[in-house]
Formats: C-alpha cells, sequence, structure tokens
C-alpha cells in the first residue's frame, strides 16, 4: 500500500538543517503552579471518581489553563510543543473512571495545541509543530509485578496496541503532526507504540510519522526493560523515526556520555528533553534555566544534538534560555552508518557486511 508521505515530516527536517530546534518544557509543574482545585479538574463532566490530579483530563474542563501554558513555551522560542496527554490513555485513564474521555481529551489537547501553533506561524511564517504525547503507560510488557510468578504479565502486547491506536487516532484527528512515543522505560511497549502508528497509517492512507524518546533508570544507560541506549535503537529504527532520543530521567549532566553514544549511532535527528537537573530531598527540581541552558548548549556546540527542551521541573524560563544559548549554533549532522545487521538483546550486537 502506498502512503501519502507527511508534509510535516519534510518541513521539519527543513527546518532542522538550519539550526538546533526547540521542544517545550515540562507541563505537570506548570499545572501545579496554579493550584488548581478539584472542581477545575472535574468541570461539569459527572465523573463517578475525583479528578484533581488528572491533568489530561483539564484539555476539557480547563483548556485555558493548557493553552496558557503552550502560549508561554511558544513564547520562549518553542518550534514544537507537545500536547498534554501523557496519561490521556485507556489503561491510565481507569484510574480515574475517565476510559471513555480518551478521545475527547486526545482531540481538545490536540486541537489547543494545533490553533496555538497556527497562530504563532501566521505571525511570523516560522513552522510550529505539534506532537501528540503519547506516555508508556503505568504498565510494562516486558517485566512482571508479581515477584512470585515472573512470567505473569498484566497486559498483552495487542491490548496496548489497541491502547495506543485509540491514543493516537484521537491525537491525529485533533490536528497533530507527529506522534511522540515518550518516556520509554519499556522497550516493549515503544514497540506497541509504534505498531499502533503503523495500523493507523494504513487506515488512514498517509504517514504519520513518529519520534521516540527512551527514559533511562540508571547512569549506565539502560530503561527499565535492561536496554542500553544502542541496543533501544536497533530495536527502534526500523519504525524510521523524525527523532530519536532521551528525556527523564535525569539532568543533563547525567545524560551527557549517553547523549553523545546516540549522536553518534541514530541516522535521524536527535531530540533531548533532560529533567531541569535532579530532585532536591523534597522532591523539588530547582537548577536555574541558566545552567540548564549552559549544559545543553555544549551538547549543541559539539554537534550533538537537533532538538532541545526540558522535561520534569522545566519552566517557560528554562526553553527561553536554552533558545537563547543555542541561537545561531549550528546543528548536528545526521551520520550515515555503513551497512550492517545491527540486532537488539539487552546490549546491540553488530554483524558487519
Amino acid at each position: 500500500m502506498s502512503l501519502q508521505p507527511s508534509k510535516a515530516r519534510q518541513s521539519f527536517l527543513a527546518e532542522a538543517a538550519k539550526r538546533v530546534l526547540i521542544s517545550d518544557g515540562a507541563f505537570g509543574t506548570q499545572i501545579q503552579n496554579r493550584k488548581l482545585a478539584e472542581e477545575d479538574y472535574a468541570g461539569d463532566l459527572g465523573l463517578s471518581a475525583d479528578q484533581k490530579g488528572n491533568n489530561d483530563i483539564l484539555a476539557l474542563t480547563r483548556p485555558d489553563v493548557i493553552a496558557d501554558i503552550t502560549r508561554n513555551y511558544l513564547d520562549a522560542g518553542s518550534d514544537v510543543v507537545s500536547t498534554n496527554t501523557f496519561s490521556a490513555n485507556r489503561i491510565s485513564q481507569a484510574d480515574y473512571k475517565a476510559e471513555d474521555k480518551v478521545r475527547d481529551i486526545n482531540v481538545a489537547s490536540g486541537r489547543i495545541a494545533r490553533e496555538l501553533c497556527d497562530e504563532y506561524e501566521g505571525r511570523d511564517g516560522r513552522p510550529r509543530f505539534v506532537a501528540g504525547a503519547i506516555g508508556p503507560t503505568n504498565k510494562t510488557l516486558s517485566l512482571s509485578p508479581d515477584v512470585e510468578d515472573p512470567g505473569f504479565r498484566e497486559i498483552d502486547f495487542d491490548e496496548l496496541v489497541d491502547v495506543y491506536h485509540e491514543q493516537a487516532a484521537a491525537l491525529m484527528e485533533g490536528g497533530c503532526d507527529f506522534i511522540l512515543i515518550e518516556t520509554v522505560f519499556d522497550t516493549l511497549n515503544a514497540k506497541a507504540g509504534v505498531m499502533a502508528v503503523k495500523k493507523l497509517e494504513r487506515e488512514l492512507g498517509r504517514e504519520v510519522p513518529v519520534m521516540i524518546s527512551m527514559t533511562l533508570t540508571d547512569l549506565s544507560g539502560r530503561n527499565l526493560s535492561g536496554h542500553t541506549v544502542d541496543a533501544f535503537w536497533n530495536a527502534v529504527r526500523h519504525a524510521k523515526p523524525v527523532t530519536i532520543g532521551l528525556n527523564c530521567s535525569f539532568g543533563a549532566e547525567q545524560l551527557r556520555p549517553h547523549v553523545k553514544v546516540l549522536s553518534g549511532l541514530a541516522d535521524t535527528l536527535l531530540m533531548v528533553y533532560p529533567n531541569a537537573g535532579l530532585p532536591n530531598e523534597l522532591g523539588e527540581y530547582d537548577e536555574a534555566p541558566e545552567t540548564t541552558a549552559g549544559l545543553v548548549a555544549d551538547w549543541a556546540e559539539n554537534g550533538q544534538v537537533n532538538v532541545l527542551g526540558g522535561c520534569c521541573g522545566s519552566t517557560p524560563e528554562h526553553i527561553a534560555a536554552i533558545a537563547k544559548a543555542v541561537d545561531g549554533v549550528s546543528p548536528r549532522s545526521i551520520p550515515s552508518p555503513a551497512v550492517a545487521m545491527r540486532l537488539a538483546g539487552l546490549e546491540s550486537f553488530v554483524v558487519a557486511a
């Protein structure tokens, strides 16, 4: 089946060839700073469970809050903003008895971001892009939650594909350019996300480009399912993502060696959005914007990244500082690795041609 190519991918690659692009920062901490009450979250939806803490549902009950945060990131210089849909899937929304709102949340969040990106592009002619954010859910395909039964799984692959497909379809309906499979702690979960997008492509008859971002669980550079950075890349490269990268887990200082490894391997754009340092004893992030910007700018100056942003604890001030720090810096050149069979166990294995 021949798929219509994505104009968004072509436009994004053209912009990325000109400069280091800027993504957005955290939504969660920005929402927390607004001290919203239960009635803000619940609205008039009439759901049977308390909604406070269900950040995703604010696209329906307080869209002004999500729009304001998105606008702040665009003002800070973001070229690409993500939807506030990290947990807007059937599995995660079950905690709030809001499974039947999944489509509505994703469509609404996509439209908020799309309308604002179009507004800003209309002002200055510079393209802005919307990444539909899909989180890992709170289930894992690779590991058992029961130490007494290592073969037990709470969910199977096909079920997770269906969960992701429902979310991805709604995000694209809302006007997203890309599907961002982010904070990947389980490589098999990410593969279910890729499968869901491929299924959606066949239904739509057009390309639905993906961005993929891994999160590390220890300083050795592995995710929870045990894969190294290079093994992870080998496992998802077939999806031909617009960007591959790292987010969350740690601050920029701790991610430095892993960014260097991935930069030399990946024959696509590299996007990294670290936390604002490590949390303090109160679980809060207090790394100054200028500190974060200085650390990630070092990657840019060494030709290691194409897109930079922030994750937990980052603010519009962090994004503005990053944008300023990399202004005029040349983007990373995409490498052309030699042809070889590249396999992935927990570590990578390469069979030279």
